[in-house]
């Protein structure tokens, strides 16, 4: 099984690591047969499995269901589940949550989204032993406010971000997504943390990548994302399309790095 020390080694050793979103169990087997290190329990389920607009439908108790059904064929992979809307609305409740996703979902690590409003509740599940994941740039729980929009693109906005990305990994944080930022603040913030930073259109400079399952097989409901990649369209087999994504990643030959766009 693939542990949060192979993953920091993997960052030291400056080896990619490939991270996907999976949502059952048949997902889960073959991203790790494939050799995804990282599984990630999206919240985005509610749009690409769900079939909602945006991820704020979602109950902890999806979460908790899916990632049980991930955990259930999960062969080596680490895994990472995605707290819901509203489901770290105060302390109680962060704490609540994280023991849910980790004792009935058998989450490795939990992900929150935010900088400065979550650092007291990373602090405090890092002090109980609960592995977190940060979440910074474009945040899809918070889109009816901001939007699908490039972040950090001024120079005032990309210190703050990268001020964020700091203090999380100080409060305790063990890893952290980067969405859609520009590839510049991405590598700068990559190297400016010990812990590994998975970026997703973000550049190829991070430490890692991640990808929706349905994008990288074509089931993406709607415009695929300018960052994405559809790897069936050149493979015979949803196998095989992961094990080019896994290699792609590996080899730094995905992504491409361009202006980005949501």
């Amino acid at each position: 099984m693939i542990s949060l020390s192979k993953l920091k080694k993997m960052k030291q050793q400056h080896e990619k690591i490939a991270c996907l979103t999976a949502y059952d169990a048949s997902q889960a087997y073959w991203a790790a047969e494939a050799g995804v290190e990282v599984i990630l329990v999206g919240d985005s389920l509610g749009m690409v499995v769900q079939g909602h607009e945006t991820t704020l439908p979602v109950t902890l108790d999806d979460m908790v269901y899916h990632t049980r059904m991930v955990q259930r064929q999960n062969t080596q992979a680490w895994c990472i589940a995605d707290f819901p809307f509203m489901a770290d609305q105060d302390m109680t409740t962060t704490l609540t949550s994280a023991g849910r996703l980790m004792k009935e979902g058998l989450a490795n690590m939990v992900k929150l989204e935010g900088g400065q409003r979550v650092l007291d509740k990373v602090a405090a599940l890092s002090a109980l032993g609960i592995p977190v994941c940060g979440h910074l740039g474009l945040l899809p729980q918070s889109v009816q406010k901001k939007g699908y929009a490039v972040v950090g693109k001024d120079s005032t906005s990309a210190l703050m971000l990268q001020e964020e990305a700091i203090a999380l990994e100080e409060a305790g944080a063990e890893m952290l997504v980067l969405e859609c930022v520009p590839s510049e603040l991405a590598h700068r913030i990559s190297q400016s943390l010990t812990i590994p930073v998975i970026g997703i259109g973000a550049g190829s400079a991070t430490d890692g990548q991640v990808l929706v399952f349905h994008d990288l097989v074509g089931l993406t409901m709607g415009r695929l994302p300018s960052f994405a990649k559809n790897f069936l369209q050149e493979t015979d087999s949803i196998q095989q399309a992961i094990s080019c994504y896994v290699s792609d990643v590996k080899q730094g030959v995905f992504p491409i790095d361009q202006p980005g766009v949501v």
